[in-house]
């Protein structure tokens, strides 16, 4: 990891802000960062990126002080081996439904004896610049490991996976969760939300970090979360357009 705002944020107890990478240009991470997100949620599992792909909106992140987090397809430690040694900021896991999806998550992030991960040290020691005592002594920590809460079997197995060691932070995935429960997109149903809340406060309780890629706000600053993808590339680019037609057709 490099110094970034996301981490200092974090020191500082203070929210941080992210914006979700799925467009293919490396240029839209680095204006991200530029313009002052706190960290980039670069999407392997629904957008069309290839690992190269990956490595270079890393690579364009550093040096404009945004965190670089990738979410993988899936929880497969041979899936997710390339995407560590591209030594992102942290990995985020989708559908983690059980407290043995959460130890195999974990295990995945984390060399020999506390985890399974193979050795393949290139960008992780800065190609030499680091020696490698040092970076085996960070990896105990780093990646930062999240997992998604975004099925209803994961909230009724929550208990036992906050109780998994190595665990960084809790995303909660709110759309995936309304299906789950036969309410797909009903992000204001009742019942959801007090699922949520109840999700929220164990978390909370727990001392691990909470996060979510989700609108509303206002609500979700009530919840107390520690960060928030708000805002993704293409998002923020039909706005603008949208906005700009608008504006003109308005004048």
């Amino acid at each position: 990891m490099t110094a970034n705002r996301f981490f200092e944020n974090l020191k500082n107890k203070k929210v941080s802000l992210g914006c979700a990478i799925t467009l293919s240009d490396l240029t839209v991470s680095e204006l991200a960062g530029d313009c002052g997100m706190d960290f980039a949620w670069i999407d392997a599992e629904h957008a069309p990126h290839t690992i190269e792909g990956v490595q270079r909106h890393l690579i364009a992140l550093r040096g404009t002080g945004c965190a670089g987090f990738v979410r993988v397809r899936a929880n497969d430690p041979m899936l997710v081996k390339p995407y560590l040694d591209l030594a992102p900021d942290a990995i985020i896991f989708p559908m983690i439904n059980t407290p043995e999806d959460a130890e195999k998550a974990v295990a995945a992030c984390r060399y020999p004896k506390s985890g399974i991960r193979g050795c393949g040290i290139r960008r992780g020691i800065r190609y030499g610049a680091e020696p490698f005592s040092d970076y085996l002594q960070r990896s105990q920590s780093e990646p930062m490991v999240i997992i998604q809460i975004e099925h209803i079997d994961a909230v009724r197995n929550l208990d036992e996976i906050l109780e998994v060691p190595g665990i960084g932070s809790i995303c909660i995935g709110p759309c995936d969760l309304s299906g789950s429960m036969g309410i797909l997109n009903q992000v204001e149903d009742a019942e959801l939300n007090r699922i949520i809340d109840e999700v929220c406060l164990k978390v909370k309780a727990k001392g691990l970090l909470l996060g979510t890629a989700a609108g509303n706000y206002s609500r979700w600053k009530a919840r107390k979360v520690d960060w928030l993808a708000g805002i993704s590339d293409w998002g923020a680019m039909a706005a603008g357009v949208s906005h700009f037609r608008a504006e003109y057709e308005n004048a």
